[in-house]
């Protein structure tokens, strides 16, 4: 049974940065590509930055320039910089498959404030 636990969110001011980290186990993680997700109150969840197997990313309009997803397959891990982060960042961030096809994680929350 795969496992996703995401970490590293918090309260942070406009302007300021975070890291998200994601941490899978139970399954062959090297194959797939990953992304990160994220959910406002009131809003469907969103794809916000997407890496392949092989390291190739895309991200959403919103954070292009702004956020970096990074991936370590050794220790099946993903990672979000986040930088620059503006109010309307503000959100539950999940990793997942892109596609996403594992179990959701608990989330992180990230909160930025004006």
């Amino acid at each position: 049974q795969v496992q996703l636990v995401e970490s590293g969110g918090g309260l942070v001011q406009a302007g300021g940065s975070l890291r998200l980290s994601c941490a899978a186990s139970g399954s062959i993680f090297s194959i797939y590509a990953m992304g990160w997700y994220r959910q406002a109150p009131g809003k469907q969840r969103e794809l916000v930055a997407a890496i392949t197997s092989r390291g190739s990313t895309n991200y959403a309009d919103s954070v292009k320039g702004r956020f970096t997803i990074s991936r370590d397959n050794a220790k099946k891990t993903v990672h979000l910089q986040m930088n620059s982060l503006k109010p309307e960042d503000t959100a539950v961030y999940y990793c997942n498959t892109n596609p996403g096809r594992w179990p959701w994680g608990q989330g992180t929350q990230v909160t930025v404030s004006s």
